[in-house]
């Protein structure tokens, strides 16, 4: 008989201490010399998990046995767990060996062919199975544990960091992540150049974003080319806000697993919070099943901006031909030339013109400094208004903690000196205060960290922002003008006599903030301000 030997450990750690497979190997050699068997080859299978047929060496061994050449008669392991851990797996490779002439053989496990010991050897597969799952759940809530308890579990960290020795627990080394300066800078500027781009030039997409750092040097931590995937997993994993997120994902099958399985942990930073849900809410606002991604990256300027004021659909690009061949382009409502003049009478303008107009009535009158002060003005009064209103209210919720602290300091000090005994109506008196006292400074806290600061904002920033934007909006590249429109503005309606520029005015104290940096997404229809009026007359 010709033996094939498969040997095979659960882990990369068991594969470097080196103890079991020189075991394996060592006692399944001897047990093939003891009945004459010549051993042929070698199959070495070093952390790989026996849950499923993902193991090059298992493939390999599976090959060589069914090519038809008769390699060897018998695969011999130690236990029927280091061929196999599933009972549906053990039993396909079997019969698919079996129809080969290749036999199964464990030296712990030794069972023939009949059918009490076929048997045998599927109720040993299931409990194997069985301990596989058991083993892995224990694991996991160890680890989980572990990451509660802001230490890494010991896979690669994430680009931007590193794993540092925390402390020791027993003979283990407990490691948390810890701010790598060199790559950080890296994770720093993509997600800069997601929100603002290059030198100006308005935010990047994703796939644009990848090209612009391949074609400029940079590489990954293995030192290959960055893929669109790896950038979108950057900017949305919350760790670099400073939020570990552990037990996500099923790693085998990613399926993402329920909200109720995550754990997460805090970590040190590396953008900004604030900064990390801006990348977020433009990640969604992009996602072509919210917009499409001509309405948002397209070469025409007020595409998924311009909408028709009869249906509500949008106006898109058509081109005509005159008599004399020149080729005109218009916006014209997609209702109309979808559906015909039964859904929407429909209408159509030039391209170049209504452009223009746009364009120029937002540098001429809404882009103007006076005009602009005159509606922040607003804004700002609005805001010092619910500012005093929370102020009142935090003050109220800070007089009821105090209260009920004071409240059960009397209590306390009643039972320590013994004038009160500590009985069920004191108890229940306590808890109810404690109840009180814990969602008063809960409202508390959420108020506060619903509180803006206020921003000053000086007619020097006004002024700055005004000749940025006149300038960004009328001059350069569509992509870039598309984008900064799209900072300003949620619509345009195109009527018979009119042409509405609708936007919000907190949106352009944000950006007057924010410095002109767009959004480069689409922005809601709700309507705020509209142009020449000082207010929505809605």
């Amino acid at each position: 008989m010709r033996a094939a030997l498969y040997l095979r450990v659960s882990t990369g750690r068991q594969a470097e201490q080196d103890l079991s497979i020189p075991d394996q190997k060592k006692q399944t050699k001897a047990w093939c010399e003891a009945r004459g068997w010549e051993v042929v080859a070698e199959y070495v299978e070093p952390g790989a998990s026996a849950m499923d047929d993902k193991r090059p060496e298992f493939q390999r061994m599976v090959e060589r046995a069914c090519d038809g050449e008769r390699a060897f008669d018998v695969v011999v392991v130690h236990s029927f767990s280091r061929f196999f851990r599933d009972a549906f797996g053990l039993e396909f490779y079997v019969r698919k060996l079996a129809k080969h002439n290749v036999k199964l053989m464990s030296m712990t496990q030794e069972l023939g062919e009949d059918p009490a010991q076929v048997m045998m050897r599927q109720v040993i597969a299931l409990f194997d199975e069985y301990q596989s799952r058991e083993n892995a759940k224990h694991v996991i809530r160890a680890m989980k544990e572990n990451t509660r308890q802001g230490f890494w579990n010991g896979s690669r960290p994430p680009l931007g960091y590193k794993a540092v020795d925390a402390e020791m627990r027993g003979q283990r080394i407990k490691r948390k992540l810890a701010v790598d300066p060199v790559e950080a800078e890296l994770v720093q500027q993509i997600f800069r150049l997601f929100l603002e781009g290059d030198s100006g030039s308005g935010p990047m997409g994703i796939k644009i974003l990848t090209i612009w750092l391949n074609a400029r040097g940079y590489r990954t931590r293995g030192g290959a080319c960055w893929g669109v995937g790896q950038i979108h997993g950057l900017l949305t994993n919350p760790v670099y806000a400073g939020r570990l997120r552990f037990n996500r994902v099923e790693h085998k099958t990613g399926r993402v697993k329920p909200e109720s399985d995550h754990v997460h942990s805090d970590v040190p930073s590396i953008i900004d919070a604030a900064v990390f849900e801006r990348v977020q809410a433009q990640l969604k606002a992009r996602n072509p099943r919210v917009a499409a991604p001509r309405a948002i990256t397209g070469p025409i300027l007020l595409t998924g901006l311009a909408f028709c004021a009869t249906c509500g659909g949008g106006m898109t690009l058509r081109t005509g031909t005159s008599r004399s061949g020149d080729v005109h382009r218009y916006y014209t409502c997609t209702t109309q030339a979808r559906s015909g003049k039964c859904a929407c009478k429909g209408r159509s303008m030039r391209m170049d013109k209504l452009d223009g107009l746009v364009t120029s009535h937002l540098a001429d009158n809404l882009l103007h400094p006076e005009r602009m002060g005159e509606m922040l003005s607003m804004i700002a009064d609005q805001r010092a208004d619910k500012a005093a209103a929370v102020d009142d209210r935090a003050g109220a919720l800070g007089r009821e903690v105090a209260d009920a602290e004071e409240r059960l300091r009397r209590l306390y000090r009643l039972v320590e000196d013994g004038v009160a005994e500590l009985d069920g109506a004191l108890k229940e008196r306590i808890a109810n205060l404690r109840a009180g006292k814990d969602a008063a400074a809960a409202a508390l806290a959420r108020l506060k960290s619903g509180s803006r600061d206020s921003i000053r904002l000086t007619p020097a920033m006004i002024e700055r922002f005004s000749a940025s934007m006149r300038e960004r909006v009328t001059t350069g590249e569509v992509t870039f003008r598309k984008a900064y429109l799209g900072a300003l503005i949620d619509r345009v309606e195109v009527d018979d006599r009119e042409i509405r520029i609708c936007g919000r005015k907190d949106v352009l104290e944000q950006c007057v903030i924010g410095g002109a940096k767009p959004t480069g997404a689409v922005r809601s229809s709700v309507r705020g301000w509209l142009g020449d009026k000082d207010s929505n007359l809605d």
